[in-house]
């Protein structure tokens, strides 16, 4: 078992400066940082707003979670915001939830999950996925999730969980294991880059209520004086999504 995060680490001398155009800097406030509008000076990173050397104007604000999340270590590809949200409202996550991640990756879903829920513990196998996990629970000071190395194939170790996420190669062979550490009525999540592995899933579904399968396709828009027009670039297909319950 690898022990839980202790704290971030110096995010204290770090500040995040914002243009009026929404251009970010993540700032070491240490020493005089150094952008295309001209260096600001670590002195006037002490107050609220600051000018560069240039005479740009840069708001100086405290990172959020959600700053210091966008920054953190990947070694696999991380799950979107959009797929993020998806799962918590679909499952209800809280502040009470329980919840089990099995395939941490880089850990971006358990560690988001970890901002909003009482517990949660996350598997993985990989010491790649293992290291940038324990470094982005710590970056983030998250208290209240606990990183297993072990082979979910194998079994997993918790019982009466509200919800377990999904983002394995063969997630078929981990749903007796998710049924059994699943509360009666609790919500098993699939999260698949193929369509085939989605099917196979609510194909050996045994034991589960299946919700539904979805896939979200995000678009966004330039929205800026007469223009009004989608963005060429969107964000297409990332995964499927695949919601079930606990039903025996």
């Amino acid at each position: 078992m690898v022990k839980k995060g202790c704290g971030p680490v110096g995010e204290k001398m770090k500040k995040i400066l914002m243009t009026r155009e929404g251009s970010v800097f993540y700032a070491d406030i240490t020493k005089d940082y150094h952008t295309q509008y001209g260096f600001v000076s670590k002195n006037d990173m002490k107050k609220d707003k600051a000018k560069t050397s240039k005479g740009k104007e840069v708001a100086v604000i405290k990172p959020s979670f959600i700053d210091i999340y966008k920054r953190i270590k990947r070694h696999a590809q991380i799950i979107t915001f959009k797929d993020v949200g998806l799962i918590i409202t679909m499952t209800g996550i809280n502040k009470t939830s329980f919840v089990v991640d099995m395939g941490s990756g880089s850990g971006a879903l358990s560690c988001f999950i970890a901002s909003i829920a009482k517990k949660v513990v996350t598997y993985d196998i990989d010491d790649r996925s293992i290291t940038a996990v324990q470094e982005n629970i710590k970056s983030l000071g998250l208290k209240n999730i606990t990183l297993k190395k072990k082979d979910c194939y194998e079994g997993i170790d918790e019982k009466n969980a509200d919800v377990i996420t999904m983002d394995l190669p063969e997630p078929w062979r981990a749903l007796e294991h998710a049924r059994n550490a699943l509360k009666p009525g609790g919500f098993l999540v699939n999260y698949s880059p193929h369509v085939t592995q989605a099917q196979r899933v609510v194909n050996e579904a045994s034991g589960f209520v299946v919700l539904k399968t979805v896939e979200l396709i995000e678009r966004e828009w330039i929205v800026d004086g007469k223009r009004a027009r989608p963005d060429f670039r969107g964000l297409g297909h990332t995964g499927f999504l695949t919601f079930m319950r606990r039903f025996e």
